[in-house]
């Protein structure tokens, strides 16, 4: 680090532009990953659900349809009426499109006319499966729906691509909308905190750049593995955020080091020596804590973790580049456009003041307030005991979306279009299967509680599939329970029986989640511990931040909980009442874990430093509080207005993630790190400290401190 901040500073115009030209280039390449996005991947590839989906498509080919349109005749014509018409529309779409099967209402199979009427027989429907090489993209999807209108019919327009295509829509002029808020906030707030136009630029420049960056890295992603649709928004609020933060607590330091008489170059030097490796440190534990993530079996969990950690991996490099040169450049001007010449200054004495006078209230009554704000967090954290994990669905997407709209319509209209499960008996070991074991499966599950009928659709000698169809107004708890004894149902000899369709994937994805939650959670709780210990140079303090971040996230699943699953205020969010979607859950876990031990460092490395200078125990707790005071809760604010500009989002999992963020960010930056906190480290007194002898020697060597 000594190294590197003597390079920064010598060569700062170099290190500058080069960081500048590099993101601006891969930048603007980057801006192409929007073509490049996947709306899949929350299956278990290794399920039996999965098997079951591999099975019928190579079998019998592609089974879901893409587009599912839905006419409604106007001007009062029949269904008949606009038969002649809508054949039209499809034979030519075939002849624009490449298609591997096409199901009409007005087609020669029985079967088919029969499942595309609705109920009351006032609609009815085409299904569309794309040929898979069709050469059809995310981008120009939109441009097929408009060749299947016709006139005298109102045309809705389902399907799982459709709605893929919808929640990419949405989520890029989401995050357009949300930088286009949160940049100008936060630059304005950022004015105030620092009392300066020059400082206040500093952050938002490196966040401006650090998106850019997560842009091109999310792009080199998607040659490698698929990467969703999500990661895009996560990477762009992650990566604006915490560039923000970073930048204000370099800055910080920096102006804090030429307010003790050090020249441009040395506070230069000094705030990479500290801040920045804070900054590195800080770093390391969130890709850490993204790390985990991606053990998973499923695509889209691993490309949200990819996303957050080339999110935090451009923010903290650029953090340790762009920034401290630039800080150097700078120099003095750093406080320059201030509306009076000591704004910055009082602004730093009255903080300090104010978070002296709380620190040393919470000292001495130490024993007071831990167990009130611990007994406070467990009573909000107590919804978390009924919880249960659901998927993400049409659901997310706003109310009046056209994609939601016409779901709606499929789902209560046109209940026989297969919502059920799927079951595929296959012969192994060289037997054949004969239509009898078919039967004797399909009546079999016929009389499962919560399937209305189960019919064979296929058979071969080597191969039966049998459509169950859900009882009308079965719920997706009645739907899980009906796969659970459907897969109970025993197979002939020398045959294996598996079960698949929508339930059963949610199902299977779930179980995946709890399955890796542990090892997941055993690789963020570990590389933690072991950076803190070399942060800190202790045993006690990392210990006692693993169990702050637990409490933190207890806290957030508790009100998330509360609110989504229980449904207290879901009408003022303007979503639907759900239980908590797995793949969010684990983002969340992952960011609130992640950023709770940031904080942790940037409050400890300064009780650390003012040990380490011979402080005593309280001394050390008020100085990092008055001096981290500030600047964590100013963090905390700034992402929260970064967050909530995206929790502005119509789709329901932003709201998800942006509640669940704003939750841990206003109970971990202000209750539990300024209140809770020091009062612990009060109550354990020099034990704080405490580490073996062989620890204390790496700690010399790699510690934040020195």
């Amino acid at each position: 680090m000594t190294r590197w901040a003597q390079t920064v500073v010598a060569r700062k115009w170099w290190v500058l532009s080069l960081a500048v030209l590099i993101v601006l280039i891969s930048g603007v390449w980057g801006l192409g990953v929007f073509g490049k996005l996947s709306q899949g991947g929350f299956i278990d590839p290794g399920s039996d659900s999965a098997k079951v989906a591999d099975i019928i498509e190579d079998n019998l080919g592609p089974q879901t349809p893409d587009i599912i349109a839905i006419y409604s005749p106007t001007d009062g014509k029949t269904l008949d009426d606009i038969g002649p018409a809508v054949t039209a529309a499809v034979d030519q779409f075939k002849t624009e499109v490449p298609t591997a099967s096409v199901k009409s209402y007005w087609g020669t199979d029985a079967a088919a006319k029969a499942s595309l009427l609705s109920n009351d027989g006032s609609m009815a429907a085409v299904a569309i499966t794309l040929a898979p090489d069709s050469g059809v993209t995310p981008a120009t999807f939109a441009d097929l729906l408009p060749k299947l209108e016709v006139e005298g019919a109102e045309a809705q327009f389902a399907g799982n691509t459709v709605v893929g295509v919808a929640f990419n829509t949405k989520l890029e002029k989401d995050l357009v909308v949300a930088e286009a808020i949160a940049i100008p906030i936060t630059l304005v707030l950022l004015v105030f905190i620092f009392g300066g136009i020059v400082a206040a630029a500093v952050p938002v420049f490196v966040g401006v750049l650090s998106v850019l960056s997560a842009l091109a890295v999310l792009r080199i992603l998607t040659l490698i593995t698929d990467v969703s649709s999500f990661s895009i928004n996560v990477a762009s609020l992650l990566g604006l955020g915490l560039a923000i933060d970073y930048g204000l607590f370099v800055v910080g330091r920096f102006r804090e080091e030429l307010n003790s008489g050090s020249d441009p170059g040395a506070a230069a030097q000094r705030t990479v020596l500290t801040a920045g490796r804070t900054v590195m440190f800080s770093g390391l534990l969130l890709i850490c804590a993204f790390s985990g993530m991606l053990v998973f079996p499923q695509a889209v969990i691993r490309s949200l973790g990819f996303g957050a950690i080339a999110a935090v991996l451009s923010a903290a490099v650029l953090s340790l580049t762009a920034v401290p040169a630039l800080l150097a450049i700078l120099g003095h001007r750093i406080n320059a456009l201030t509306w009076r010449k000591d704004a910055a200054q009082r602004g730093e004495e009255r903080s300090r003041k104010f978070w002296g006078r709380v620190v040393t209230w919470v000292m001495k009554r130490p024993v007071a307030v831990s167990v009130t704000i611990v007994a406070v967090l467990l009573v909000m954290a107590s919804p978390l005991l009924g919880a249960r994990l659901g998927e993400l669905s049409y659901t997310a997407l706003p109310d009046n979306d056209p994609a939601r709209v016409a779901m709606d319509t499929l789902v209560n209209d046109f209940p026989q279009t297969g919502n059920g499960a799927t079951m595929i008996l296959q012969a192994e070991d060289g037997n054949t299967l004969t239509p009898a074991e078919g039967a004797a499966i399909a009546e079999s599950a016929g009389q499962v509680e919560g399937i209305g009928q189960a019919t064979v659709v296929a058979s071969t000698n080597q191969l039966i599939a049998v459509q169950a169809l859900y009882s009308e107004g079965s719920t997706p708890q009645s739907q899980s329970t009906a796969v659970t004894d459907l897969r109970a149902i025993s197979a002939p000899d020398g045959t294996v029986l598996l079960v698949g369709g929508g339930q059963a994937m949610v199902d299977d994805g779930n179980n995946a989640v709890l399955h890796w939650l542990p090892v997941m959670i055993l690789i963020m709780v570990g590389s933690t511990l072991i950076l803190l210990f070399l942060a800190f140079g202790s045993v006690v303090l990392p210990i006692k931040a693993v169990l702050m971040a637990a409490l933190s996230l207890a806290t957030t699943f508790g009100v998330l909980t509360f609110v989504f699953q229980d449904g207290h205020g879901v009408e003022l969010l303007g979503v639907s009442q759900t239980p908590l979607e797995a793949t969010f859950v684990v983002l969340i876990l992952a960011v609130v874990f992640g950023l709770s031990t940031d904080y942790e460092v940037f409050l400890m490395s300064r009780m650390v430093e003012a040990k380490n200078a011979g402080a005593t125990t309280e001394e050390a707790v008020k100085f990092g509080t008055e001096r981290t005071g500030r600047i964590v809760t100013a963090a905390a604010l700034l992402l929260i207005v970064v967050t909530g500009a995206f929790a502005m989002s119509g789709l329901s999992v932003m709201k998800f993630l942006g509640v669940g963020m704003i939750v841990a960010l206003i109970v971990d930056a202000t209750i539990i790190r300024m209140l809770l906190v020091p009062s612990l480290v009060k109550l354990m007194g020099e034990a704080n400290w405490w580490a073996p002898a062989w620890m204390k020697k790496v700690h010399a060597k790699v510690g934040i401190g020195h």
